[in-house]
């Protein structure tokens, strides 16, 4: 990584669709928290990454969407972004996320501090048009995860 730059965006938030999709592959389904929620984007010698993040109260922020672009992935692009995100919100306690239980976003939120919470049983299957493969898994519960935003 070179000069990282973290950048709010507040307008025309779905012009990154296609970055936003490849972390929720459904568009309806972004745009259920996309407009209320505060986006930022990665920057180093152009885009890299994107996050929205959600206030949903009693101290906790929510990532709904954390996308790399795809020749980026495994640069450390996202943790550098969940890092962000946890500094920029220290008035927060707590920062959760909900993912598949897939071989690719476990291991990287586990190696971001976070430890799962609960499941939601078929999350998947009853909000998602289309069955979603990742590394070859089907998804069908969403995992939730947390940690604590200030882990120094």
């Amino acid at each position: 990584m070179n000069k990282v730059i973290f950048r709010p965006i507040h307008d025309n938030k779905k012009k990154h669709i296609d970055l936003l999709l490849l972390a929720d592959e459904q568009e309806d389904m972004i745009d259920r928290y996309l407009e209320h929620g505060d986006m930022w984007m990665l920057e180093d010698n152009g885009l890299k990454a994107t996050c929205v993040v959600t206030d949903e109260g009693n101290g906790t922020l929510e990532i709904k969407n954390l996308a790399v672009v795809p020749e980026h992935q495994r640069q450390g692009y996202g943790k550098a972004m969940v890092e962000f995100i946890a500094k920029q919100y220290n008035s927060h306690t707590k920062l959760r996320v909900g993912t598949g239980d897939s071989p690719l976003t476990m291991p990287f939120y586990h190696s971001c501090g976070f430890t799962e919470t609960c499941r939601i049983k078929d999350f998947f299957t009853d909000n998602y048009d289309h069955t979603i493969i990742e590394a070859g898994v089907i998804l069908k519960d969403m995992v939730v995860m947390e940690r604590q935003i200030n882990m120094e």
